[in-house]
Protein backbone atom coordinates (compact mmCIF):
# COMPACT_ATOMS: atom_id res chain seq x y z
CA UNK A 1 0.00 0.00 0.00
CA UNK A 2 1.54 3.28 -1.04
CA UNK A 3 2.37 5.67 2.34
CA UNK A 4 0.22 8.59 0.97
CA UNK A 5 -3.18 6.59 0.86
CA UNK A 6 -2.91 4.31 3.97
CA UNK A 7 -2.38 7.79 5.80
CA UNK A 8 -5.46 9.46 4.50
CA UNK A 9 -7.25 6.31 4.85
CA UNK A 10 -6.01 6.17 8.62
CA UNK A 11 -6.25 9.72 9.25
CA UNK A 12 -9.76 9.67 7.57
CA UNK A 13 -11.02 6.31 10.28
CA UNK A 14 -9.86 9.67 13.20
CA UNK A 15 -12.33 11.89 11.69
CA UNK A 16 -15.48 13.03 13.16
CA UNK A 17 -17.91 15.34 12.39
CA UNK A 18 -17.87 19.02 13.97
CA UNK A 19 -14.93 17.43 16.63
CA UNK A 20 -12.03 16.13 14.75
CA UNK A 21 -10.56 17.42 11.53
CA UNK A 22 -7.92 15.75 10.14
CA UNK A 23 -5.57 16.33 7.00
CA UNK A 24 -2.92 14.05 5.79
CA UNK A 25 -0.73 14.60 2.31
CA UNK A 26 2.91 14.86 1.25
CA UNK A 27 5.26 17.93 1.30
CA UNK A 28 5.94 19.65 -2.39
CA UNK A 29 8.79 22.07 -0.63
CA UNK A 30 12.50 20.48 -1.08
CA UNK A 31 13.44 19.16 2.50
CA UNK A 32 10.42 20.69 4.56
CA UNK A 33 11.08 20.98 7.80
CA UNK A 34 8.47 22.43 11.07
CA UNK A 35 7.75 25.62 9.25
CA UNK A 36 6.06 23.74 6.82
CA UNK A 37 4.50 21.41 9.12
CA UNK A 38 2.96 24.35 10.41
CA UNK A 39 1.76 25.49 6.84
CA UNK A 40 -0.25 22.71 6.76
CA UNK A 41 -1.63 23.25 10.73
CA UNK A 42 -2.15 26.84 9.20
CA UNK A 43 -4.11 25.27 6.27
CA UNK A 44 -6.24 22.97 8.50
CA UNK A 45 -7.04 25.86 11.10
CA UNK A 46 -8.61 27.76 8.22
CA UNK A 47 -10.84 24.69 6.90
CA UNK A 48 -12.43 24.58 10.65
CA UNK A 49 -12.52 28.46 11.13
CA UNK A 50 -14.41 28.38 7.18
CA UNK A 51 -16.76 25.25 8.66
CA UNK A 52 -20.38 27.16 8.89
CA UNK A 53 -20.81 24.57 12.36
CA UNK A 54 -17.51 26.81 13.78
CA UNK A 55 -18.10 30.41 12.46
CA UNK A 56 -20.28 31.49 15.55
CA UNK A 57 -17.75 30.10 17.99
CA UNK A 58 -14.73 32.10 16.00
CA UNK A 59 -16.24 34.87 14.73
CA UNK A 60 -13.34 37.09 13.28
CA UNK A 61 -11.05 34.30 14.08
CA UNK A 62 -7.92 34.23 11.93
CA UNK A 63 -5.25 31.21 12.49
CA UNK A 64 -2.29 32.09 13.63
CA UNK A 65 1.08 32.78 11.62
CA UNK A 66 3.57 29.79 10.60
CA UNK A 67 6.03 31.11 13.06
CA UNK A 68 3.18 31.50 16.05
CA UNK A 69 2.30 27.75 15.37
CA UNK A 70 5.49 26.90 15.36
CA UNK A 71 6.28 28.38 19.00
CA UNK A 72 3.23 26.81 19.95
CA UNK A 73 4.59 23.32 19.27
CA UNK A 74 6.03 20.79 21.59
CA UNK A 75 7.74 17.28 20.79
CA UNK A 76 6.26 13.92 21.41
CA UNK A 77 8.58 10.76 21.41
CA UNK A 78 7.87 8.16 19.05
CA UNK A 79 6.01 5.71 21.41
CA UNK A 80 3.77 7.91 22.89
CA UNK A 81 2.14 8.94 19.30
CA UNK A 82 0.05 6.03 19.26
CA UNK A 83 -1.98 6.93 22.09
CA UNK A 84 -1.67 10.38 22.13
CA UNK A 85 -3.04 10.17 18.61
CA UNK A 86 -6.20 7.93 19.34
CA UNK A 87 -6.46 9.96 22.41
CA UNK A 88 -7.34 13.33 20.28
CA UNK A 89 -9.66 11.08 18.27
CA UNK A 90 -11.75 9.78 20.83
CA UNK A 91 -11.62 11.61 24.04
CA UNK A 92 -13.76 14.52 24.33
CA UNK A 93 -12.02 17.69 25.32
CA UNK A 94 -14.84 19.00 27.31
CA UNK A 95 -16.19 15.59 28.56
CA UNK A 96 -13.54 13.21 28.56
CA UNK A 97 -15.89 10.51 29.36
CA UNK A 98 -17.96 11.14 26.10
CA UNK A 99 -16.07 9.12 23.40
CA UNK A 100 -16.43 10.37 19.45
CA UNK A 101 -14.84 6.98 18.28
CA UNK A 102 -14.71 3.50 19.60
CA UNK A 103 -11.12 3.44 21.30
CA UNK A 104 -10.14 0.01 19.97
CA UNK A 105 -10.60 1.28 16.80
CA UNK A 106 -9.04 4.56 16.99
CA UNK A 107 -6.18 2.87 18.33
CA UNK A 108 -5.40 0.30 15.28
CA UNK A 109 -6.03 3.47 12.88
CA UNK A 110 -3.74 5.66 14.77
CA UNK A 111 -1.46 2.71 15.21
CA UNK A 112 -1.36 2.07 11.04
CA UNK A 113 -0.56 6.19 10.70
CA UNK A 114 2.49 6.36 12.70
CA UNK A 115 3.62 2.93 11.78
CA UNK A 116 3.22 4.46 8.06
CA UNK A 117 5.27 7.51 9.05
CA UNK A 118 8.03 4.87 10.90
CA UNK A 119 10.47 4.79 13.94
CA UNK A 120 11.93 7.99 12.81
CA UNK A 121 8.92 10.57 12.17
CA UNK A 122 8.61 13.71 14.01
CA UNK A 123 5.64 14.30 16.36
CA UNK A 124 4.61 17.76 17.37
CA UNK A 125 1.66 18.38 19.60
CA UNK A 126 0.60 21.94 21.28
CA UNK A 127 0.32 20.24 24.69
CA UNK A 128 3.31 21.56 27.09
CA UNK A 129 4.09 18.29 28.54
CA UNK A 130 5.89 19.98 31.61
CA UNK A 131 2.79 21.93 32.83
CA UNK A 132 -0.09 20.20 31.32
CA UNK A 133 -0.96 23.34 29.39
CA UNK A 134 -2.19 23.86 26.25
CA UNK A 135 -1.17 25.96 23.69
CA UNK A 136 -4.10 26.99 21.88
CA UNK A 137 -4.65 27.64 18.43
CA UNK A 138 -7.90 28.60 18.11
CA UNK A 139 -9.88 30.85 20.62
CA UNK A 140 -12.08 27.62 22.02
CA UNK A 141 -10.60 23.84 22.88
CA UNK A 142 -7.78 22.53 20.96
CA UNK A 143 -5.60 19.56 20.99
CA UNK A 144 -3.56 18.70 18.22
CA UNK A 145 -0.68 15.71 17.28
CA UNK A 146 1.06 16.21 14.03
CA UNK A 147 3.76 14.09 12.64
CA UNK A 148 5.85 13.74 9.39
CA UNK A 149 8.61 11.43 8.28
CA UNK A 150 9.71 14.49 6.16
CA UNK A 151 8.06 13.53 2.66
CA UNK A 152 4.65 13.09 4.39
CA UNK A 153 2.53 14.56 7.26
CA UNK A 154 -0.84 13.73 9.29
CA UNK A 155 -2.35 16.33 11.25
CA UNK A 156 -5.34 15.47 13.61
CA UNK A 157 -7.33 18.20 15.60
CA UNK A 158 -10.09 18.24 17.94
CA UNK A 159 -11.65 21.07 18.57
CA UNK A 160 -14.44 21.88 21.12
CA UNK A 161 -16.35 24.77 22.69
CA UNK A 162 -18.30 24.74 26.41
Amino acid sequence: MEVLAGLEAGMAALSTPMRVYVAAGRFTEPEPDLPELAARIRALLALIAADEAWQRFLPGYAPPSVQAICAALEPVEVHGATAFLARVATVDLVWPSHLHLPADAAERAAGRVVSLLGPKATWWTNHDAECGAVNGLTPVFDSLLAGTDGEHFALALQIADD
